[in-house]
Formats: C-alpha cells, structure tokens, sequence
C-alpha cells in the first residue's frame, strides 16, 4: 500500500514543489494551503504524515498540529517552517509535531526525515487527561495535579514527560530526548536533561513502587515504565 503524505503550505510553488519531490519518491501526496483545507483531508482520508507550515492564512501550524492530536487523528507531524528560532522549536514540539525541519532545507535530508518517521510508530495521546501515580496531567490546559495542589512544571517538562508516556515502555536516549525537546543541533548538557528527568520522578514519584516508574539505563538514557502492582 502506498503512503500518503499531505503538505500544508500556502505558497504555492514551495508546495507545488515539494509534492512533485515527494511524488517521485512514490509517495501519493495531498495538498491543502489552508487550516480549512486540511481538516476534511485529514478526516476523510489515512494520511501516514502531514507536513506542516506554521504561518497559514486562517490559522498556524501549531493550532493545527494540536488540533490533530486532540482529534486522535493518528498520523505522524513533521513542522517545516522558516521560524526556526528554539522557542518556535519547542512549541512545535509541545503542539504534538514528530520532527521539525527550518527552511531552506535540503530535499535529500528531509527525505531521510521523512522515511525515519515513517519508521516509527504514530505518537497519539488518546485523551487529554491521564493520571500518572495519582496525579493529574491535562495535556490541553498543560496543568498537572496532586491532590488539587498545582505542580509546577515548565513547558519542557511536559514536552519530556509527554515524550516518555508515548514510548512508555522503550528506552529513550539523551540524545532521542535532546533532539524531540530541544529540537536538532541545539546543544544541551546531558546533566540538563538528568536534571529534568530528576524532577519529574519526584514531583510524579516515578519509582518502583508504582505502577509508573523511571528506569535509568546506564550509559544510554531512559525508560518510562508502566507496569500494574499487586495491592
């Protein structure tokens, strides 16, 4: 069966473009320059990965890349924008995108980019709440509780936390988590990420005495489990 891809871009020849690259690489493509134009395609049709601009003319990317997840529409986001800035890059990745290439891109790299995601399952958060070792996350309102006291977490934490709950169960590298929370060629210490992880296994009690935990795997990165124990 052929993958289908769909481009969200208003300019018409940088979309135009790219979906006859993409349709030489025997991808079927989609195409939609608007927020309105997507929507029905991505209702109607099995659309394996949708690419995105931010800067639409009845809307933004990140909206729409939101919109998608609160639908449970599983497909994969890769963001494809000139904003490329890390705060651009990190509210792509908070909106629900897979990946997150800056214009001007080079077509061969976004191509390796795109087949990767392919690779890899589709990232859906089936709901907007979960609740984590009885706390309360709200993916919506970004807002986590314990006991109606507020926890307070930064934007790159949930972007950590919500990363580790979509490969629950899988041994996610430093680097895996630097490059999906940061965004790609941004340099972190790995003692940031540690610290990141350090916190949220407090403020969540991820340890082994719950169902969910943080397991550290030595010389690679880290693993949220989620495991039922016996009361």
């Amino acid at each position: 069966m052929s993958t289908r891809l769909l481009i969200v871009e208003d300019d018409e020849n940088l979309r135009e473009t790219l979906a006859d690259f993409l349709e030489l690489e025997d991808f079927i493509v989609e195409q939609a320059a608007t927020v309105a134009e997507a929507k029905p395609i991505l209702e109607s049709a099995t659309i394996d990965l949708a690419v995105l601009d931010i800067m639409l003319p009845d809307g933004d990317g990140y909206e729409l890349s939101q919109w998608i997840r609160n639908q449970s529409i599983e497909t994969r986001i890769l963001m494809l924008t000139a904003r490329g800035l890390e705060k651009d890059v990190v509210e792509g990745f908070e909106s629900g995108a897979d990946d997150y290439v800056s214009k001007p891109y080079r077509s061969k790299e976004l191509l390796m980019r795109i087949k990767a995601l392919l690779r890899r399952p589709v990232a859906v958060v089936e709901t907007n709440t979960i609740e984590i070792n009885g706390r309360t996350v709200d993916w919506r309102s970004m807002t986590a509780k314990y006991n109606d006291d507020e926890l307070h977490l930064t934007s790159r934490a949930f972007s950590i936390l919500k990363l580790l709950l979509e490969h629950k169960n899988e041994v996610l590298s430093r680097e895996a988590i630097l490059d999906a929370c940061w965004g790609k060629d941004v340099y972190v210490d790995n003692r940031t990420i540690d610290n990141f992880i350090s916190n949220l296994k407090k403020q969540f009690d991820l340890t082994h005495d719950n169902s969910y935990y943080i397991k550290s795997v030595r010389g690679v990165g880290y693993c949220l489990m989620n495991e039922r124990k016996n009361t």
